[in-house]
């Protein structure tokens, strides 16, 4: 099968969302499909310079970020940037001829909303949201040209696994809604064997503006990590946070040790280095996230799990669908948090070991993709 996957990896110029495309483009073609990569900024590329702190609206940068992202990997020659006026990477014709011969193009989250003739043109498109909650706020809200988009794929997918339970305030515009999970690529994130002392994080404090449904707000990390300030005073665990977004003695007042997220994680190599030294993570989902309690889950936190690093992350609704306890471990408030950590510490070779099998059954891509693809054409 030929597979076009379309991601946000130059315009993010982060490890992190490097790894989230890859983790599909790895995946599909240790499958044995034929693979490629698009990104499409729609009228125009407008990136951030992470290293001058600045923008630009040239396609040079970002393109090179993603030649540097995937040539390692051998997708050196399988990937185009593109906007409404150039195109790098691929010659464009070329580009146009796997199109031709596609059977599925992937969109993951919202890469692109200027849609082109060549993209009607593979057999099945799929929608993966990596959002939810807000994905579909925003729809209901009267964002025509994401709710536009996302019809255009046939099947449509969403990490939000609890959206039309009950209690689940996620609404279901722009579906109907099929539940899947983040992949990890195995054979790139093997059982670390570093020693490790802290439990860390990688986090953006504000990626986008709080969205509104219903007369609730639903805030981003901003709204939610406050409440864990004190953390670290009440525990001997170090703890590390690899942020972007906050004043760093904010977070030092509290004790918390602090790095440059947009250092840390710059590339892929360091974004997994970060995780692979870590003891554990300790994650505090978006406000949003834990507010609607759509059962999310991060594609951050399925390489420390792959890793054989525990997980230690505020409850989503994530018991319903995940088995919790061991490995994976979930918390509401500071108490059950400090608990959490102490639980991981007493039998930590038992968490890790624990971690590992639930990325190898429930995260593994060789289990999540071939799903994937069954949903899309069924």
């Amino acid at each position: 099968m030929t597979i076009i996957f379309a991601g946000t990896i130059g315009r993010s110029g982060l490890g992190g969302q490097a790894w989230a495309g890859l983790q599909y483009l790895l995946g599909f073609r240790a499958l044995g499909h034929d693979v490629y990569y698009l990104e499409d900024c729609g009228r125009s590329s407008w990136v951030y310079i992470w290293e001058k702190e600045d923008w630009t609206h040239e396609l040079d940068y970002p393109a090179a970020y993603v030649q540097a992202c995937l040539e390692p990997f051998g997708f050196g020659d399988r990937w185009i940037y593109r906007d409404n006026y150039k195109a790098l990477g691929m010659p464009l014709e070329a580009f146009r001829d796997v199109c031709a011969r596609a059977d599925l193009l992937v969109l993951r989250a919202s890469p692109f909303w200027n849609w082109r003739p060549e993209y009607d043109l593979p057999k099945r498109r799929a929608y993966i949201d990596v959002d939810p909650g807000y994905t579909q706020i925003s729809i209901a809200n009267g964002d025509a040209g994401l709710a536009q988009g996302i019809a255009r794929a046939e099947k449509r997918f969403t990490y939000g696994h609890r959206a039309g339970q009950p209690d689940c305030t996620i609404p279901l515009d722009g579906g109907p809604w099929l539940s899947t999970q983040p992949p990890v690529f195995l054979p790139e994130w093997p059982v670390a064997d570093q020693e490790a002392t802290h439990f860390t994080s990688i986090i953006r404090w504000q990626g986008f503006k709080e969205v509104v449904h219903g007369g609730v707000a639903y805030g981003q990390r901003d709204r939610a990590f406050p409440r864990f300030f004190e953390l670290p005073r009440q525990t001997s665990q170090r703890l590390r946070l690899a942020q972007m977004g906050m004043k760093p003695e904010v977070l030092e007042d509290h004790g918390w040790e602090v790095v440059a997220g947009e250092v840390f994680s710059r590339t892929p190599g360091l974004y997994w280095r970060f995780i692979q030294t870590s003891r554990a993570e300790f994650s505090v989902p978006k406000h949003g996230y834990v507010a609607m309690r759509g059962g999310w889950f991060s594609d951050r936190s399925v390489c420390y799990l792959a890793s054989g690093r525990p997980v230690l992350i505020e409850d989503t609704g994530l018991q319903d669908w995940l088995p919790c306890g061991e490995g994976l471990l979930t918390f509401s408030d500071l108490e059950s948090a400090l608990a959490g950590i102490d639980r991981i510490n007493s039998d930590y070779e038992r968490h890790r070991q624990a971690a590992r099998t639930l990325a190898e059954t429930t995260f593994n891509s060789a289990v999540v993709l071939p799903r994937l693809l069954d949903d899309a054409f069924a």
